[in-house]
């Protein structure tokens, strides 16, 4: 069983920038692809970005050149650096942990870019 949790969401103006945190419980973190989706309100949840177990790392075209996704797995932790934030970026951030037949999610982190 693994816990993740997300932080470091907040309220940030237009061209501001957060960095979220998701933190994952238990030793088997590396062999684990970790992603994160997001959910604005009425919307359906759509992948933001993906790192694997390597550190190849995918995006969502909406996010390239402004999210990073890094993975530091000697603290079991998955970050996303969010620069020039857009009120289009608000929305629930959503860590999760995946290998094969198997899926975890985190509770969420609320980002809200408004001036």
């Amino acid at each position: 069983q693994v816990q993740v949790v997300e932080s470091g969401g907040g309220l940030v103006q237009p061209g501001g920038s957060l960095r979220l945190s998701c933190a994952a419980s238990g030793s088997s973190f590396s062999t684990y692809a970790m992603g994160w989706y997001r959910q604005a309100p009425g919307k359906q949840r759509e992948l933001v970005a993906t790192i694997t177990t390597g550190g190849s790392t995918n995006y969502a075209e909406s996010v390239k050149g402004r999210f990073t996704i890094s993975r530091d797995n000697a603290k079991n932790t998955v970050y996303l650096q969010m620069n020039s934030l857009q009120p289009e970026d608000t929305a629930v951030y959503y860590c999760n942990a995946a290998r094969v037949r198997t899926l975890y999610w985190g509770q969420g982190t609320q980002v809200t870019v408004s001036s």
